[in-house]
């Protein structure tokens, strides 16, 4: 039973909760900039090009014959891809940048001095009377 307690501990640290968590967010933007890029970034640009589709471009290097399948290199689809990536990145990129600039914020605000201890306080006084004699 000791490393079902073990598993057990380790599943519930806090970073790895947090990880869990990341992930299934990371996974959910990333659909979401997939349909913006494929939905409504992707068409002006398709129809800027002259009505192509990014995902149908392909180089053909073997036509297909009978039932064997054509054997193509799909660039537009890696074209795809990379444009996923770099709007990913962008927006992770400017949460980060947002979240820096809020932690400086936070850090710029002057700390207020702790209170000095009861110790520190009646050491104070006797060098203070020791002073006075």
């Amino acid at each position: 039973m000791g490393m079902m307690s073990e598993f057990k501990k380790f599943a519930m640290k806090g970073n790895v909760v947090d990880m869990a968590v990341g992930i299934v967010i990371g996974a959910a933007f990333g659909k979401i900039v997939s349909s913006f890029v494929n939905d409504v970034l992707m068409p002006p640009i398709g129809m800027l090009i002259g009505g192509v589709d990014f995902s149908d471009l392909a180089v053909t290097l073997k036509e297909a014959v009978g039932e064997e399948a054509a054997v193509t290199i799909n660039y537009g689809s890696f074209i795809q891809t990379a444009l996923d990536f770099i709007i990913i990145a962008f927006a992770i990129f400017m949460v980060v940048k947002g979240m820096n600039r809020l932690k400086k914020k936070e850090e710029e605000k002057p700390a207020e001095p702790p209170k000095p201890s009861n110790e520190e306080v009646l050491l104070a006084e006797i060098r203070d009377l020791l002073k006075k004699d």
